[in-house]
């Protein structure tokens, strides 16, 4: 049974990118409310849940380059 995060990932897939974008603005807004120690433990779990999630194989490294290149061009089409 898939968890709430998930389902949340799913529904999120489904937006247009602009309320994506939204969305995603609205939630670091949240994130900028925690204090420091807080957020940089959350940040401590995310990146170990993606190593293990790239050890494991389910997900494909990517060069910086090419990740930065893909989010300005998204970022472009948003204006």
């Amino acid at each position: 049974m898939p968890t709430a995060l998930e389902k949340c990932q799913q529904q999120a897939k489904h937006l247009p990118l602009k309320e994506r974008a939204m969305l995603i603005r609205a939630l670091i807004e949240e994130l900028d409310e925690l204090d420091e120690e807080n957020l940089e433990q959350l940040w401590i779990k995310e990146a170990s849940r993606r190593f293990q999630e790239f050890k494991a194989g389910n997900i494909k490294a990517r060069i910086g380059a090419d990740v930065f290149h893909d989010a300005r061009t998204k970022l472009k089409e948003l204006r």
